[in-house]
């Protein structure tokens, strides 16, 4: 059986990205899986945060 990249219950081989507000990293979720490029915060409520202070 060939191995793959493929997520398989492994996190560790998923992407990662910082969030913008608060510079943790996070992984890739399967709902951003269309739009994982426009992603740039970690939760909603870092979303949120960022309006604030803007």
């Amino acid at each position: 059986m060939k191995a793959t990249k493929r997520y398989r219950g492994n996190k560790a081989h998923l992407p990662t990205k910082i969030c913008v507000v608060c510079e943790r990293p996070f992984s890739w979720r399967k709902k951003w899986t269309t739009c994982w490029d426009e992603v740039r915060y970690c939760s909603e409520r870092c979303r949120r945060e960022k309006k604030k202070a803007g």
